[in-house]
């Protein structure tokens, strides 16, 4: 199980993730606290973290990137059409 990109929907104290190997099959999803996911994220195989854009991501990109990952943060919608 290679995780080749990794999602994750930032909450207050839960994280949902998503994952996909290189073929875009999905290889796991999860819920985890924040202290589990710092220590999940920690053990992962160097992959690309993609979440959403806000002031916790970026602390969190920080962390991850001292991890080997790479991260993408995603622009958050604006809810206009």
């Amino acid at each position: 199980m290679t995780i080749s990109v990794l999602g994750i929907d930032i909450g207050k104290n839960n994280f949902h993730l998503f994952g996909v190997d290189e073929q875009g099959s999905k290889v796991i999803r999860k819920k985890l606290s924040r202290k589990n996911l710092l220590e999940y994220v920690a053990n992962l195989e160097p992959c690309i973290i993609a979440m959403e854009a806000c002031g916790g991501a970026h602390y969190l990109a920080r962390l991850f990137k001292n991890y080997g990952h790479t991260v993408k943060l995603i622009s958050p919608n604006s809810g206009r059409c």
